[in-house]
């Protein structure tokens, strides 16, 4: 690929990335209100991340195959245009939920949030060589980085615009004033955002880039043993990420728990994924190469100043922020953690993995604020192990790194998969708890924790190491 220099236009491309983070954590609002005007069991309102990240699993595949069979489509529209193409289809799916609102026809809605979907999986795959090309090479992984705290805040400030759109205000109306047209106008405006992007990005004089890497036709790749466990170790990872806050209005619904309604759990929600932004502007400082004493002292600060912009996020929208102050020391031990997992990346997964493992057993046998922040702490540990995984998965993979990179996208499935059977298992049929149904987490960040432990000798390949790096850091905001 050709380099080029940054210029206005790059934070244009960025932006898709806080589009992703934006609607992946809007979901959780959107669970709760579907599940009471249509009348949905647990498992039943899961359906919503179900739709959403099947659609990346969908996209990637297709883009796989197309690409083993005729070639890289990218390389013949040019990356531009997939990245327009992407967003222009993400703004169709946006527009599927007027028809679905005035029909109140859940199964539309899913269909609504399928179609974005697909468009963010044709975003994903353009988004990282883009962003990687605007510059010197060397400086790739801090772009990323830069455009994955862009993704961190969409996710963080994403319930809280949503809550806003939704009901008119910071705090919604009583149930029964409440009805799915409400889902119009948050519609209209991703609408509209997704054309304004798609059309900045048309009359920007962005770089060609082009790409002369081949997919290899055949599946050697699955003979490695890091990229086959690496796989599950991705469908795990986001599953496990996207289930602790999808069933979370339900958890927070328990009178064992907070006893709130669902108007009142957005500053909640808001917290779990500015846990994540917390973790990954810690993670990120190493990009920096700051060493010593200088290193621990930003590594200390940074939570802190994320954590104030949470605060002050939710202190605009009125929200209860007395309800932070007891997450305080989860973020400070996380933090202590980060730290002290440095950057090998077996050894961030069997620290982080290990005292995920101890929270969500803290949770379940917890009740109150004790149990609700101890599975809340998963969103501090989940923070920075995609890029761990992914970097340990296509280790080692030579002429198959392509083809591992295009299979481990794929295993986003883990968030259409996971969060429902854990909404199944709370369902009364079951576990008839939300609260027991957390045991999936436990066995979810064990494994995570093992698959560093298995993986922790493999020897890393220079000569990739810039892929590894690009292709890690591709998919923190997923």
């Amino acid at each position: 690929m050709n380099q080029h220099k940054i210029n206005s236009s790059f934070f244009v491309i960025i932006s898709v990335f806080f589009f992703w983070g934006f609607v992946a954590a809007s979901n959780s609002i959107l669970i709760p209100l579907f599940k009471e005007k249509f009348q949905l069991s647990q498992f039943q309102s899961q359906l919503v991340d179900f739709a959403f990240y099947l659609a990346y699993a969908v996209g990637s595949l297709i883009y796989f195959i197309f690409s083993s069979l005729r070639g890289d489509p990218l390389n013949r529209i040019g990356y531009k245009k997939g990245l327009v193409y992407g967003l222009l289809l993400s703004a169709l799916g946006s527009l599927i939920f007027i028809p679905a609102a005035d029909n109140n026809s859940y199964p539309l809605l899913l269909v609504a949030l399928f179609v974005i979907g697909l468009g963010f999986a044709l975003q994903q795959i353009v988004a990282n060589p883009f962003v990687v090309n605007f510059g010197h090479r060397k400086n790739g992984a801090q772009r990323l980085n830069l455009a994955g705290g862009i993704n961190s805040l969409g996710t963080t400030i994403g319930p809280v615009i949503l809550s806003l759109a939704l009901f008119g205000s910071f705090e919604a109306p009583k149930p029964e004033t409440m009805g799915i047209e409400s889902v119009k106008l948050p519609a209209y405006i991703l609408f509209f955002l997704f054309l304004l992007c798609a059309t900045l990005l048309t009359i920007s004089k962005l770089p060609k880039v082009s790409s002369n890497e081949i997919f290899k036709k055949d599946m050697g790749a699955l003979k490695y043993p890091q990229l086959t466990l690496g796989m599950l170790a991705i469908f795990v990872y986001v599953g496990v990420e996207v289930t602790i806050q999808s069933n979370m209005p339900a958890l927070l619904e328990m009178k064992e728990i907070k006893g709130l309604d669902h108007r009142k759990i957005s500053h909640f929600i808001s917290l779990y994924w500015g846990s994540l932004m917390i973790g990954r502007w810690t993670g990120s400082v190493a990009v920096f190469q700051l060493s010593g004493i200088k290193k621990i002292i930003v590594q200390a600060l940074v939570p802190m100043v994320a954590l104030v912009i949470i605060y002050f996020v939710n202190y605009l929208r009125g929200s209860e922020i007395n309800d932070f102050h007891y997450y305080i020391p989860f973020i400070l031990g996380g933090t202590a953690l980060l730290i002290i997992s440095g950057d090998n990346p077996s050894k961030t997964l069997m620290i982080l993995g290990t005292a995920a493992t101890i929270m969500m057993i803290t949770g379940l046998v917890s009740t109150g604020d004790l149990a609700l922040y101890s599975f809340m702490s998963g969103g501090l540990f989940c923070s920075v192990m995609f890029p761990c995984i992914f970097s340990l998965a296509i280790n080692g993979l030579g002429k198959y790194t392509n083809q591992g990179s295009s299979l481990l996208i794929m295993m986003i499935l883990g968030g259409a998969l996971i969060p429902p059977f854990q909404g199944w298992l709370a369902d009364p049929e079951q576990l008839n708890s939300v609260h027991k149904s957390y045991i999936v987490t436990v066995f979810c960040f064990a494994y995570l924790a093992w698959y560093g432990f298995r993986v922790r000798n493999i020897k890393r390949v220079d000569d990739h190491h810039d892929d590894v790096v690009g292709v890690g850091d591709h998919l923190i905001g997923h």
